[in-house]
């Protein structure tokens, strides 16, 4: 298909209310604490990606299986309103949607057989937890090892679906998709805060980068996560604003 523009965005506490250890705490309830401190910590900079997994990867006593995936999946898989509908409608009008986080791999895997996920051409996430991959099946051709690696995908992807220059929309929440958006600024992307939490606005504020769009709950500093306030807002609100950026 050729494409038009990309919508690159993250997925946890972004798209989704979860994140990306959710999983890994559901089955391992004793170590939520611990999973907790290390996702703040690399989402406020603190802390690499790859050291948050290698620390998890100690954690674990044994690989992480499907049947633990598809145990949380089945259980606690939730997603805000309208991001499936706008995950749709960017196919329908020939925008690739691109989901670009530090998510597990293998629960976007999972997801999709599972069919609690619609069809997304392009999943780059965290290989920490991976399983056997359908032959032929491209669209994990991309990783996050690192939160550097975000405008790093994007831009491949850019190249390798012919996406002209500029039409380009970054969606994130923390400071985790800090470089992200210090990327999307440069190339002029129109970024998109979602659920924005404050270190991304520092993040941003630091690097005198401009968010163009805030969408739904934006935190102030000590204020506490509200999910009831969060599940109000719908994705597809969002349709309008990307449609008047990238064109027909």
């Amino acid at each position: 298909m050729k494409y038009k523009g990309i919508i690159s965005s993250d997925w946890n506490e972004c798209l989704a209310p979860s994140g990306p250890f959710d999983p890994i705490a559901f089955a391992y309830p004793e170590l939520e604490t611990e999973l907790r401190n290390t996702f703040n910590k690399y989402t406020s900079n603190e802390l690499s990606l790859r050291q948050a997994s290698d620390d998890i990867r100690q954690l674990l006593a044994e690989p992480f299986s499907e049947r633990h995936m598809d145990n949380f999946l089945d259980k606690s898989f939730s997603i805000y309103r309208g991001v499936s509908d706008l995950i749709e409608w960017a196919s329908e009008q020939q925008i690739l949607f691109m989901i670009n986080t530090t998510g597990m791999q293998g629960f976007f895997q999972r997801a999709l057989i599972k069919k609690v996920l619609p069809d997304v051409p392009i999943i780059a996430a965290n290989p920490l937890i991976s399983y056997s991959r359908t032959p032929g099946d491209s669209r994990y051709q991309f990783e996050v090892s690192e939160i550097d690696d975000k405008p790093k995908n994007t831009i491949a992807a850019m190249r390798n679906f012919d996406i002209p220059s500029g039409k380009a929309v970054v969606i994130g929440d923390s400071g985790g998709d800090g470089p992200h958006f210090e990327w999307g600024a440069s190339s002029g992307a129109l970024l998109i805060g979602s659920m924005t939490k404050v270190s991304l606005s520092r993040y941003c504020l630091g690097k005198h980068v401009q968010i163009d769009q805030m969408f739904g709950k934006t935190y102030l500093p000590d204020q506490e996560r509200n999910l009831e306030e969060e599940y109000k807002f719908n994705f597809m609100d969002l349709a309008p604003v990307i449609e008047d950026f990238i064109g027909h």
